[in-house]
């Protein structure tokens, strides 16, 4: 079995892959990184460069491939975003087809195809809840991912899988989320608040408490990097996961209310209430716990304390991996 992974070294990648190597049921596999800007230097991995964009690159790339990982993206990056998120979806798929080996392709998809806290949804968003997504280039590709894999398992009978995750949290990302410092993720907090207040939380060491259009605390999904990876793990080669669509998300949303009532305790961090004109929503994971037997391990206090507990070193310095 050949593994093809691209977006390696992203933050997924780059977990995913020692526990991978590490598994007992994929010993004896072989490892095969698609590498654009940044190249990968890992034992037991082949690391080729290439651009998704390029056809030539991605079938040499899928030589005696037997499973593909698609990880790669950009985020709001308009001079690439079609690159990698339509045009790099198509060369790979276009590859895995016409391939005489492949046997499952698996893609990551993000719940920007729902529109997060975007658009407003009355019940659990579940696997058939319609796409919306919200503005910016980021989200209409991942959008335009999801159906091209459907499409090809319609067209081709291919053996197509997509995990949808919501942000992705490992080290002290979480701690920076709820911070006022500037988000990668959201929200804006210049879009909210006046800059001198913003530098008032920052100095007071501040915790938002958002609020959605309804004046409630905002509920908004969460997965942690080692629940996503486990997840991968989980379908990976498992005929359950055939020409299926899974949330991979917490059990239930992270509420920043009782975020700011753990941390108000625990650490006595002054809390700031901040309307927001989001919603909040349910990213319900309960098809990936009947299919894939798969269960989260991290819940919000875990969220948190994962978080406050980690020390940053010298070298290790906080990174935005898009673009891949």
């Amino acid at each position: 079995m050949k593994l093809l992974i691209t977006g390696a070294t992203g933050k997924v990648g780059s977990n995913f892959l020692p526990a991978f190597l590490s598994a007992e049921r994929f010993a004896g596999w072989s490892v095969r990184a698609l590498c654009h800007n940044r190249m990968l230097e890992m034992d037991n991995v082949e690391s080729v460069r290439g651009s998704l964009s390029d056809r030539e690159d991605v079938a040499a790339a899928m030589s005696e491939v037997t499973h593909v990982l698609h990880l790669a993206a950009v985020k709001e990056s308009p001079d690439l975003a079609m690159d990698v998120g339509v045009k790099g979806m198509f060369n790979l798929l276009e590859a895995f087809r016409s391939s005489k080996s492949a046997n499952q392709f698996i893609l990551m998809g993000g719940d920007c195809s729902v529109g997060h806290i975007f658009h407003d949804y009355r019940d659990p968003i579940t696997e058939s809840a319609p796409r919306r997504a919200y503005p910016g280039c980021y989200a209409v590709t991942k959008v335009i991912e999801e159906v091209m894999l459907e499409q090809y398992q319609f067209q081709y009978g291919i053996n197509g899988c997509c995990l949808r995750a919501p942000w992705i949290m490992e080290k002290d990302d979480f701690r920076h989320v709820l911070s006022f410092k500037a988000q990668f993720g959201g929200p804006s907090w210049k879009d909210l608040l006046p800059q001198a207040e913003i530098s008032r939380h920052i100095a007071d060491g501040a915790i938002p408490l958002l609020r959605g259009q309804d004046g409630a605390p905002l509920r908004r999904n969460f997965v942690h990097v080692s629940d996503l990876v486990s997840a991968i793990l989980a379908a990976l080669d498992n005929p359950a996961a055939k020409g299926q669509l899974f949330n991979i998300s917490m059990d239930r949303p992270v509420d920043y209310a009782e975020i700011a009532a753990h941390l108000k305790a625990t650490r006595q961090l002054p809390v700031t209430d901040i309307a927001t004109p989001y919603f909040s929503n349910w990213l319900s994971n309960a098809k990936a716990g009947l299919l894939l037997d798969w269960h989260p391990l991290v819940d919000t206090k875990h969220l948190i304390e994962k978080a406050w507990s980690y020390v940053r070193a010298d070298n290790d310095p906080r990174t935005v991996w898009y673009p891949g």
